[in-house]
């Protein structure tokens, strides 16, 4: 899966939400200072051409809807990140974000209790 730009994924992050629009509305929902019309027309064709955006056609109007939702570009991206910055190791990416500073006890405790979580709903399952 391609990567996004920063205009695109700005694009795509409105249409997720939405889930379906047309261009006016994707325009509308884009923050201040909005793109130009024209731009954004652009941005969503390539989307189109990149298959990240799918259509559908009313006379005149097309209705766009996501073709990746955002789960699947994150977790291929993710997956990147993790690969190319922490030598593909999930221990090394949770070591530097646990030892990042600005990350409090609480939110700390709260990843805590969230991986427990899990570990106990895999062990309950016979995940090994």
């Amino acid at each position: 899966m391609k990567e996004l730009t920063k205009a695109e994924e700005q694009i795509m992050q409105v249409l997720w939400k939405l889930d379906k629009a047309f261009l006016k509305d994707i325009v509308e929902k884009l923050p201040e200072p909005r793109p130009a019309y024209t731009t954004v027309s652009t941005v969503i064709r390539v989307l189109v051409k990149k298959q990240f955006i799918g259509f559908n056609t009313y006379g005149k109007v097309n209705e766009y809807y996501p073709a990746v939702s955002k789960e699947a570009y994150f977790k291929t991206h993710f997956s990147g990140m993790v690969k190319n910055f922490f030598n593909n190791s999930l221990k090394g990416f949770a070591s530097f974000f646990a030892g990042d500073k600005e990350m409090d006890l609480k939110e700390l405790e709260e990843i805590k209790s969230i991986v427990e979580q899990e570990i106990e709903k895999r062990k309950a399952a016979g995940d090994q």
